[in-house]
């Protein structure tokens, strides 16, 4: 027995362990501000935050290139090269468009005089869209 068969015996690879802490630590950070969000806003009384129709836009491109990513990756697990490189430009697209949507809907925020450090809500807005804006722009790279 040679030290290949130790690392064969693994269930998970190294990196998918570290790719998945990644995710969770991502999952966690957004999750731990939208819930900082909602103590924060019932504390202080805030009304709600009137969101641009961009940003329900974005969510529905966002679960449009979750989807088309999912796609491609089932495409390449059954070996259909065509539809692999069809949905992977298509997250890739989808992910361009919410970043161009994303700095537009940021426009019509400071156009209505919604700036970060006007309140609570906004702040958190921004920060958790932001997020969202690197997290997208960060995984391009990843999908060439």
């Amino acid at each position: 027995m040679g030290e290949n068969n130790h690392t064969e015996s693994f269930v998970f690879h190294p990196k998918n362990i570290l790719l998945f802490l990644t995710l969770a630590g991502l999952t966690m950070l957004f999750l731990s501000l939208s819930f900082a969000y909602v103590y924060t806003r019932s504390l202080s009384k805030l009304p709600p935050l009137q969101l641009p129709w961009l940003f329900y836009v974005n969510t529905f491109v966002l679960l449009g290139s979750s989807y088309s990513l999912w796609q491609s990756k089932k495409a390449y697990l059954e070996d259909r090269t065509d539809k692999y490189q069809l949905t992977l430009y298509i997250t890739v697209l989808l992910s361009l468009i919410f970043l161009v949507l994303q700095v537009i809907a940021w426009y019509t925020l400071f156009s209505q005089n919604i700036l970060i450090q006007s309140d609570n809500s906004a702040g958190y807005l921004y920060v958790i869209s932001g997020l969202h804006f690197i997290h997208v722009l960060a995984g391009l790279p990843f999908l060439f």
